[in-house]
């Protein structure tokens, strides 16, 4: 699905082909008659529900993957593992928040590698919207190394964000790393997606809980800003 920065293809998918996680494929029936907006403003809307959420009801869900801001190399004696932002890379944090902010995309749940460039990437990005504060957080270490591996990460994120996610939670972010991220956005969406730093995939579809919405390859709605574009 390509997307402009103006506007987006709408695209009706109830039926589709896609890869699963584990490399065969597989025919996805999708009975919500997923519709992709036409526009790329998204209204902002209230995810906090009044009561818990009944087994039966299916509701929209929000999944952000969010590659860190751009990394220092300054000091070459640092491990991978523990280099800063650049100066261009907390700048672009700021305005990947406030972009979030203005589209209505604040997540509930943040899921984030330990990596210092993507924990510092998340403290910017709290320090200018009030909202990622309040969300709840939790660094998980197995997102630096499973990024590295061919194919693995949509998987893990699967079962990652199952683990920490509750049904009453409609928004969760991922923030991470290539080549990982990229492929994750690519599987879940059935678009062949690039994530330069600090882009983030929107991606949305309904279902009844996290479990049943990532058990299996959606062709969800899929907002792609490139770079720049977030500006």
């Amino acid at each position: 699905m390509n997307v402009g920065l103006c506007e987006m293809h709408s695209v009706i998918c109830s039926t589709a082909v896609a890869p699963n996680l584990s490399g065969r494929r597989s025919k996805i029936g999708n009975p919500n008659q997923l519709r992709a907006k036409s526009s790329l403003l998204i209204q902002k809307q209230d995810t906090q529900l009044a009561e818990p959420l009944s087994d039966s009801v299916s509701v929209s869900r929000r999944l952000i993957l969010l590659r860190h801001a751009k990394s220092s190399w300054a000091n070459r004696s640092l491990r991978d593992h523990d280099r800063p932002l650049s100066k261009s890379g907390k700048e672009d944090a700021v305005r990947v928040s406030r972009k979030l902010q203005e589209l209505g995309w604040i997540p509930e749940l943040i899921l984030s590698s330990d990596a210092a460039r993507t924990k510092e990437t998340l403290k910017i990005m709290q320090e200018q919207v009030q909202e990622l504060v309040e969300a709840e957080v939790h660094f998980v270490s197995s997102f630096y190394s499973i990024a590295a591996m061919d194919g693995q990460t949509a998987e893990h994120l699967q079962k990652v964000i199952c683990r920490y996610s509750k049904d009453e939670i409609l928004t969760v972010m991922c923030m991470g790393h290539n080549r990982g991220w990229e492929e994750a956005a690519s599987m879940f969406s059935g678009a062949s997606v690039e994530l330069k730093t600090c882009n983030a995939a929107l991606l949305e579809t309904a279902g009844k809980s996290w479990d049943e919405v990532l058990s299996f390859i959606v062709y969800p709605f899929l907002y792609f800003y490139e770079d720049k574009l977030l500006y």
